[in-house]
């Protein structure tokens, strides 16, 4: 027997996508219109005849979501697929689950495939979630008796015992989740497909499926899990597959591909503060810039440097109790530090409605690798400015230890003093 458990060569799938030309123009005769509509009429006419589906819209444009992708999956693997969103994974995974036909290339599948990519998929709306369990192990092929045999495991990891005869039409999402989790899991197939389906699931739901994920890999099932965590990703997978645009940019190691992963977006250059629309906040004060340097002022910041961060604000009126917090991050997301002005030295108890406050910590001593900000503002104890990712920055190597060896981002030392300090530019 073939040690792979999926091939996919050269394979490519398009959309038509329909544009609405007359919204772009800021004048349009009549005659236009009239040209217009009996193009698209004879269009949809042909279409109609052909079979093909009807698009809508003045101008017909054919978008690759996936184009040339190939690659093979060993039995047994646990692979992630990640990329930004409408990368191609989930028209990959709706391909090798065949919801999808391809519209080149070719897929070679040894073994059973069970997949979970939306809620609902595959569930029967009016049937009980008890007729939904056998209907899905029909589907994949087992026996009555097989079903049987791990119905009361089904049933006990989804944990929808009260409702198990009711129809799951009425089920709220996060139960659907964990039914549909359950018997894909619980039924045996040789592949498993999973998307992002599980973030529609509480905190402690989302952790018994990693693990149930992570034991299905190490009885030598193959996994193909789509997830936007980097850390359960680097936690489950033993290999990854990096998506760009349709097409597969990078292949290997889990840690190599999300450390590609998280470069190429390390790199996209951030919005201006003053242009950022994603923040949240009561707006009563305003973050306008914030800057990162070490303590000498230098822009440049080694593992052993003290970091100053200064903030500079408007306000619309003088600000009173106010509190800044601010997150450092690796590009896992994972949270480096935490600073709370309330928790060290408090800052003054009102500030003017310009000004800027500065924080410098004690020396870092954190692993290189590249950074990022939040940070928010408190007025009043209201949230009034909070802005994720508000700036990045590189923390580079050096040599601390005098040991001709530099540490690497598998570990922190140290913990983090700092005291902030107020630098109030009065009207």
């Amino acid at each position: 027997m073939s040690d792979i458990a999926i091939k996919v060569e050269n394979l490519g799938k398009s959309y038509l996508v329909g544009h609405n030309s007359a919204q772009a123009e800021r004048y349009t005769a009549l005659r236009d219109v009239i040209v217009r509509n009996t193009r698209n009429l004879k269009r949809k006419t042909r279409d109609m005849l052909a079979g093909r589906a009807i698009i809508q819209g003045d101008e017909v444009e054919e978008f690759w979501a996936l184009k040339d992708v190939s690659f093979e999956i060993k039995r047994g693997e646990t692979v992630g697929i990640i990329g930004r969103n409408g990368a191609g994974k989930s028209t990959l995974l709706k391909i090798l689950s065949r919801i999808t036909e391809p519209d080149k290339g070719r897929i070679t599948i040894n073994g059973r495939v069970a997949s979970l990519l939306e809620v609902g998929t595959g569930f029967h709306p009016e049937l009980t979630g008890r007729e939904n369990i056998f209907l899905n192990g029909a589907i994949l092929g087992m026996k009555r008796t097989e079903i049987r045999d791990k119905f009361d495991e089904i049933v006990s990891f989804a944990e929808v015992e009260k409702f198990l005869d009711t129809p799951v039409k009425r089920y709220s999402s996060g139960m659907y989740v964990r039914l549909a989790f359950a018997v894909a899991a619980h039924l045996e197939p040789e592949i498993l497909v999973v998307d992002e389906v599980l973030a529609v699931g509480d905190a402690q739901f989302q952790r018994k499926c990693l693990g149930k994920l992570e034991q299905i890999g190490q009885n030598g099932r193959t996994v193909l899990f789509v997830s936007h965590d980097m850390a359960a990703i680097q936690h489950l997978c033993s290999t990854a597959i990096l998506l760009e645009h349709g097409q597969l940019s990078e292949q290997g190691t889990q840690n190599h591909v999300v450390t590609a992963y998280l470069s190429k977006n390390a790199d996209d250059p951030l919005t201006s503060l003053n242009n950022r629309i994603d923040r949240k906040g009561d707006g009563s004060v305003r973050i306008t810039e914030l800057m990162i340097e070490d303590a000498d002022g230098n822009s440049q910041i080694s593992i052993n440097s003290r970091i100053k961060i200064t903030i500079n604000y408007i306000a619309s009126q003088p600000i009173t109790i106010p509190k800044v917090l601010i997150g450092l991050y690796d590009l896992n997301e994972t949270c480096i530090y935490g600073l709370d002005s309330e928790t060290t030295t408090p800052l003054p108890a009102s500030l003017p409605t310009q000004g800027s406050i500065t924080c410098t910590t004690a020396p870092l001593n954190i692993t290189p690798g590249r950074c990022f900000v939040n940070i928010a503002f408190f007025n009043h104890s209201s949230l009034s400015d909070y802005i994720q990712r508000a700036a990045e920055f590189q923390i580079s190597s050096s040599d601390i230890f005098g040991t001709g060896r530099t540490p690497t981002r598998d570990w922190t030392l140290g913990v983090l003093q700092n005291c902030w300090l107020a630098n109030n530019n009065k009207q």
